[in-house]
């Protein structure tokens, strides 16, 4: 089996990334199956996608070659690989797109091999919009051969697949990735709530900002809805401030500490408190704002 392409995809985990993930995989013809631990979600898409019925799990899993998980966190992944190791064939391959510790993919990688499964860690970025598209960048730490024969999966949900090496070190990347993401959101949402200070005409800022040095794909996609205070696109920023804590135990194992990681923890954290976790990660403007408003103390009697 190990030398044959992977054709024959189960995707556990149907989320806002998991189900248009689903949706493209069948449009290939790589999809056999769709699982979500609450069964709901699952049903939906097996009717939306006309997918055959198994009579349980193991009739699923055992007809697979590959499962594409992609859920929220560490302990979530290591849950549902649990629950399907036992019925999967060896040879065949669990592919993660999901964001975890690099540390989480290679325990997972070894508790795998010891029952001839493979494991690829592929996380990806792009967001919903690249996940409908089919236009995800993904990061991929791998054996090259499992690379390859999972290269038709690539292909129907990405557009930029790069493999950076052994297992763990896409989720490395995917790390370094987060703190970038971090970091624009820190810069983008403190100059657009100096901007509204500065009695700006919001929209044309935007515009010519975009089409400047300063231009990035979060001011271009976010900008005009975070200044209209539309937050209810995008990604959710209680899953960067799980992503950040991942980043941050990384820079921590290399004996070091990185302020912009440590200060947007706090940050998001605090927006979470608020009840704002659900919100995409522009909603950071609101603690933006506050900076430019006097403080109890500098007001006049």
């Amino acid at each position: 089996m190990s030398e044959l392409k992977l054709n024959k995809v189960v995707v556990y985990g149907l989320g806002a990334m998991g189900r248009p993930i689903a949706r493209n995989l069948k449009d290939h013809g790589l999809l056999i199956g769709v699982k979500n631990r609450t069964e709901g979600k699952s049903l939906a898409l097996m009717n939306e996608l006309d997918l055959p019925e198994f009579e349980d799990d193991e009739a699923l899993f055992s007809q697979a070659d590959c499962v594409l998980t992609c859920v929220s966190a560490d302990d979530d992944l290591k849950a549902v690989v649990d629950h399907f190791i036992d019925y999967l064939a060896p040879g065949s391959v669990v592919l993660d797109c999901s964001t975890v510790s690099p540390n989480t993919a290679r325990s997972l990688a070894d508790d795998l091999a010891s029952k001839g499964i493979s494991f690829i860690d592929a996380p990806v970025s792009g967001g919903v919009e690249g996940a409908k598209k089919g236009s995800l960048s993904i990061m991929v730490g791998a054996d090259r051969e499992q690379y390859k024969r999972a290269s038709d999966i690539f292909a129907a949900i990405g557009s930029q697949i790069t493999h950076m090496g052994r297992v763990g070190q896409g989720q490395a990347t995917k790390a370094v990735n987060q703190v970038m993401v971090a970091g624009v959101a820190q810069a983008v949402c403190s100059a657009l709530a100096m901007a509204e200070n500065c009695n700006l005409d919001m929209k044309k800022a935007i515009e010519v900002l975009s089409a400047g040095a300063a231009g990035n794909w979060f001011l271009e996609n976010r900008g005009h809805t975070m200044v209209n205070n539309e937050f209810n696109v995008g990604f959710k920023l209680c899953l960067l401030h799980k992503d950040l804590k991942i980043c941050q135990s990384t820079i921590q194992e290399m004996g070091a500490t990185m302020p912009l990681v440590e200060s947007s923890i706090e940050e998001y954290a605090q927006l979470m408190q608020q009840d704002h976790g659900d919100e995409d990660i522009s909603s950071l403007i609101r603690l933006k704002r506050e900076l430019f408003q006097p403080s109890k103390g500098d007001t006049d009697d």
